[in-house]
């Protein structure tokens, strides 16, 4: 009998199948459409990516807004196959779910951060505190894991638990407010520029600084090539919990066969200084 393969393998495969179908191309010139053509190291590694993947379709190279909300698409999707597999070692009502094109996921609407819309309101009345507050603290991640909040009857399922004497703050239980609880919030770049990068880690800090409450999962899935770019949102600490690659294995081999020695030690520093991980990886972090 043949044994079963594992499932984040077989969603893995899947999702790597999903992104060359997708928007993991090349061009007539042979440039891979998550690398950067005007720079060769970019363009070999991201060649040894696909080679290691699955072979490529030639075609025009998809939109940068278009890329992004694909990428978004497949992360969300895979994410869900595999974390809801997962549930037996996390019980509860979990939902992982995508904004809509460029306006994410607010997040507002969430126990941690329902005191944000309050901040709003007054903002948009008064100019001045408009002006000093800002817009930083209105985050929309790319992709939000979310629990609902529980009733007593789940809760006292084994005997009695909660009752109503104690426990009446507690954002699990349903009587004590409807608002889902933010669990995750997921940042999903194809391709990474110092600005991108920098925009990920300030959603990240105003998450941290902004929550009354738990701490969601703050995380980054990467599709960039280059290593060096991805250093400069994976280092660092605080901000961040992991950033996760669409291929960390292919992406390590790749970089040994071409022998770049500065960019395999930049690798083993983010791998080994537990700031980089593969997206197979993400599902059981997530379970934590």
């Amino acid at each position: 009998m043949a044994k079963r393969e594992a499932l984040l393998s077989e969603m893995k495969r899947a999702f790597h199948a999903r992104l060359l179908k997708d928007i993991l191309s090349v061009d007539k010139s042979g440039v891979p459409s998550n690398a950067d053509g005007d720079n060769k190291t970019s363009v070999a590694i991201a060649k040894g990516l696909i080679e290691r993947i699955g072979r490529p379709r030639v075609e025009k190279k998809v939109a940068g807004q278009r890329a992004g909300r694909l990428f978004e698409s497949a992360c969300a999707d895979f994410i869900q196959s595999t974390f809801g597999a997962l549930l037996h070692m996390r019980p509860g009502i979990w939902t992982v779910e995508k904004g809509e094109g460029n306006r994410g996921v607010g997040i507002a609407r969430f126990d941690q951060y329902s005191h944000l819309d309050d901040l709003e309101r007054l903002a948009r009345l008064n100019t001045q505190l408009a002006a000093a507050l800002g817009s930083d603290y209105l985050i929309k991640p790319d992709i939000v894991i979310f629990r609902k909040p529980e009733p007593d009857g789940t809760i006292n399922a084994h005997g009695p638990i909660v009752s109503e004497n104690e426990a009446l703050l507690s954002s699990l239980r349903e009587v004590n407010g409807k608002a889902p609880i933010l669990h995750a919030s997921i940042s999903c770049k194809w391709t990474l520029r110092s600005d991108r990068a920098q925009n990920a880690r300030s959603e990240g800090l105003n998450l941290v600084r902004n929550r009354k409450g738990r701490l969601p999962h703050v995380t980054v899935i990467l599709g960039e090539p280059l290593p060096s770019r991805i250093a400069s949102i994976a280092l660092g600490t605080g901000d961040i919990d992991h950033v996760y690659h669409f291929a960390l294995p292919e992406l390590i081999e790749t970089v040994k066969d071409l022998q770049l020695g500065d960019a395999e030690d930049s690798l083993n520093t983010m791998i080994h200084g537990k700031r980089l991980r593969d997206i197979s990886d993400l599902p059981l972090d997530l379970v934590v």
